[in-house]
């Protein structure tokens, strides 16, 4: 049977654990703030000076061209804002990852500690119960163990894919052509 002491340690380390859960969190929400905050500012000032440049066009084809001019460095700045953000939600996804993993671990050993407890103090004749028990727990581990690889790997396909597509667009945009008839 668990003690009370092991009752108060194991409320405690659950404790610290939403503490660590929630100050991650918060730095990824931090860093999102701050992010569309540096963006939010960015934009205002592009749209003041882009507002100014789109007054002083006297003619179409000086529209057009300036038109054309604004969009490439839209569209990189619009991916490097993505991969800000992807970047941000993958490292608070990783963090919170982290801690839960440790604190699986350290629920696991915990369990086996009390499965080992008891078989101790079992009666003769319930090695069998006990054997049985250890083994759903390794299969249980084993299985999360492999969950947890597959999400790593789908996160990193991703995030791959993600950048690829970031590329290919800027390199697109990069080569589309200007009404003046010249790549950017």
């Amino acid at each position: 049977m668990l003690t009370a002491e092991q009752m108060i340690a194991a409320h405690k380390a659950q404790i610290e654990t939403l503490f660590g859960l929630t100050q991650t969190a918060f730095e990824g929400v931090e860093r999102l703030l701050e992010l569309n905050l540096q963006a939010t500012r960015a934009a205002l000032s592009e749209s003041s000076n882009n507002a100014q440049a789109l007054l002083s066009v006297k003619d179409a084809q000086e529209l057009m061209a300036l038109q054309a001019a604004l969009m490439q460095p839209l569209a990189e700045k619009t991916a490097a804002y993505s991969r800000q953000l992807v970047e941000i939600a993958a490292g608070t996804g990783s963090g919170l990852a982290r801690l839960a993993q440790a604190q699986g671990a350290e629920a696991q050993q915990k369990f086996m500690a009390v499965v080992d407890n008891v078989a101790r103090n079992a009666p003769a004749g319930s090695e069998t119960a006990v054997v049985v028990m250890k083994n759903a727990v390794a299969s249980a581990n084993t299985a999360m163990e492999t969950v947890q690889r597959a999400v790593k790997q789908a996160t990193e396909v991703a995030q791959s894919n993600f950048q690829n597509m970031s590329d290919s667009a800027l390199a697109t945009a990069k080569a589309t052509p200007t009404p003046g008839g010249t790549k950017r």
